[in-house]
């Protein structure tokens, strides 16, 4: 079987200067990859990318700024790299779209594009992030809905379930909310009432009340919050992630025998980087669409943009979208589908 992966080239911070390497080296270690670039063919033509048979060129004449609108972005570039790659999957030229471009933007493009699942009201980020026992917790949403009704946290705990049990593999999930406390008067309005709807769905595996810290422990296999919560719970760990590298750094910079030290401990502090470094868990999927659509991080480097690559490859061979239609029907009553 052979995938077939829109990149939105010109997406991103830096845009053909790190998608094109990153398609390059998966073209090179997967010869069932098939990768349609699409951008600006000019810019696209500067790397070594003709002569690939893997590799094929979709011209496209726009480009979407990352600060741009998304109402904007999607009335006035019809032709941009972003909206070309989306399309390729309705027109069944692709199986999925990877894109770093302006979040809004693809959002609002591929609901637009390709619309939503049955009994789905609004498509959710769902990304991994690492905890301690070897393992990654899946959350959702981070931010793709800044203001939620419990309808549709429940909807998101169904995806994510689903998603966990097709692409992990964990059979029966264990699915917690984010809250600011574990006690059932703890949390506003929306959560409570979300965990009520949870509780009384037998069909999800449904665990209680889980804090921001204890989101990396790793007890939890999903994690369900509003976009708004979701978002800035992710930046903060990032930030946590970069400020613990800088702090590492700079201790065993302050003189020779710091530096000598840190020669030492350099095996274990590489183990570390990996363990915690975003690019190995860069790709977040769009869940809830009628296609699969990964948003990779703005700044994604090039391993960044490999994960976010090889993310599209396993939901497309795992039919995400397919086992998501098929588990909102099973798993959501005629209440929770009820459209608000």
């Amino acid at each position: 079987m052979t995938v077939r992966i829109a990149l939105d080239v010109m997406g991103g911070d830096h845009g053909p200067s790190v998608v094109i390497p990153a398609a390059l080296q998966m073209v090179n270690s997967h010869p069932n990859l098939h990768l349609i670039l699409v951008g600006d063919e000019h810019q696209i033509a500067k790397y070594p990318v003709k002569n690939n048979p893997q590799l094929s060129i979709q011209h496209a004449t726009q480009q979407i700024e990352m600060d741009e609108s998304p109402a904007l972005a999607l009335r006035n570039k019809k032709d941009s790299s972003m909206r070309v790659a989306i399309n390729l999957i309705k027109e069944e030229k692709a199986d999925a779209c990877v894109s770093a471009g302006n979040t809004g933007a693809l959002m609002a493009t591929a609901k637009f594009v390709l619309k939503t699942l049955p009994g789905i009201d609004r498509p959710a980020i769902i990304t991994k992030i690492p905890t301690k026992n070897d393992k990654c917790v899946r959350v959702l949403d981070l931010g793709a809905n800044v203001d939620s009704k419990p309808e549709h946290l429940m909807q998101f705990a169904v995806m994510g379930s689903v998603l966990v049990y097709a692409v992990d593999g964990i059979k029966n999930p264990k699915v917690s909310l984010l809250n600011i406390g574990h006690e059932d008067i703890k949390g506003n309005e929306l959560v409570k009432q979300t965990a009520l709807m949870l509780q009384n769905n037998k069909a999800i595996n449904y665990a209680g009340y889980v804090e921001a810290d204890e989101v990396f422990d790793g007890t939890m296999d999903v994690v369900v919050c509003d976009g708004f919560v979701g978002n800035v719970a992710l930046k903060a760990s990032e930030g946590s992630a970069r400020l613990m590298g800088y702090f590492l750094k700079k201790a065993f910079n302050q003189n020779i025998f710091t530096k000598l030290l840190g020669l030492t401990a350099l095996p274990i502090l590489k183990k570390l980087k990996k363990r915690i470094d975003p690019s190995h868990y860069n790709g977040a999927s769009l869940l809830g669409l009628q296609g699969i659509v990964i948003k990779s991080h703005g700044g994604a480097n090039i391993l960044g943009y490999v994960h976010a690559i090889q993310e599209a490859m396993i939901e497309v061979e795992n039919t995400v979208p397919t086992k998501i239609k098929d588990g909102v029907a099973a798993l959501l009553t005629p209440k929770d589908k009820a459209r608000s």
